[in-house]
């Protein structure tokens, strides 16, 4: 049971180390300074909420995570954007409906404004793409597709132009093998892809329930991309989930830490980011993530 705990979850803790080489990899640093935080940083931390103490079936209780400090990000090879690679890609796979469309281009809105990096989504392509061998009917008459194969056979053949991440989204139930029952979605951080399913996001949820999961999963892996790992220092986007409920749980807000260790290799405008993420919560209506702003906004003025 608890193996397939951890299978079902594999999007949000599929965290295995890269050792490939990248070209946009940053190389280990052993002897660069530390510089102290901005005073950003600084004046937001006081919004960090801790972490309660996990119980039984949090992601924590079962996984003793040592976290990662900035120091240790820094030091650690991790992709940056570069002038030949700074574009976000969401590629869709399958028949969306209008409700679901729309929430793919809220993502790609979100993601632009969370990482300040141009985002933008492929053209969708039919679910036939996926053959017969990498389909199968569910434990309640689901139909269901492969998520490996979606990595190795769908994503690894685009190319977009300047792509530094690459996270399909289908709304097809997905399995990891025949032996489980589901995935959430898988991930590959070495290739820089992934793929993600809408179908149980939106099950018992409305709109903006099911927006704000996906907003949670697709920033969360992104993340790990460009080499977050889980965050054990406060209620964050990137801490380790074992259920949709300790999801719902957790904030869609980085961390003050997490803001700093992104922040040190895009370089972005640290207060134009937050003002761009307080309007995109306002205008649609995701009150936690506006309150959330509006606090880290008052504290840098």
């Amino acid at each position: 049971m608890k193996k397939l705990i951890l299978l079902v979850f594999v999007l949000f803790c599929s965290c295995h180390s890269n050792k490939k080489e990248e070209t946009n990899l940053k190389p280990k640093l052993h002897s660069q300074q530390i510089l102290p935080p901005q005073p950003y940083f600084l004046d937001i931390k006081g919004n960090d909420v801790k972490l309660e103490e996990p119980v039984f079936g949090d992601w924590l209780f079962s996984h003793k995570e040592k976290g990662q400090s900035f120091e240790q990000f820094v030091r650690t090879k991790h992709i940056v954007s570069t002038i030949e690679e700074n574009i976000v890609y969401l590629k869709p796979i399958g028949n969306f409906n209008s409700l679901q469309l729309k929430q793919i281009e809220l993502v790609r809105q979100y993601l632009q404004i969370f990482f300040q990096l141009e985002t933008k989504v492929l053209e969708n392509v039919s679910n036939d793409i996926i053959p017969n061998h990498a389909r199968r009917i569910g434990d309640v008459g689901q139909e269901q597709f492969l998520a490996g194969y979606i990595l190795t056979d769908v994503l690894k053949e685009e190319s977009p132009n300047k792509r530094i991440a690459l996270m399909a989204v289908t709304e097809k139930d997905l399995y990891p093998k025949p032996e489980w029952n589901y995935v959430f979605g898988l991930a590959s951080y070495r290739d820089k892809i992934a793929v993600s399913s809408m179908y149980r996001m939106q099950k018992e949820a409305d709109f903006n329930l099911s927006l704000e999961r996906l907003l949670k999963i697709c920033s969360h892996e992104i993340g790990h991309m460009f080499g977050l790992r889980h965050c054990i220092e406060a209620n964050c986007v990137m801490n380790g989930t074992n259920s949709m409920s300790e999801t719902d749980s957790h904030s869609i807000r980085l961390c003050s830490l997490c803001q700093r260790k992104l922040n040190s290799g895009f370089k972005y405008d640290n207060k134009k980011r937050l003002v761009e993420l307080e309007k995109y919560f306002k205008e649609n209506n995701l009150t936690e993530g506006f309150q959330l702003m509006q606090k880290d906004l008052k504290s840098i003025q």
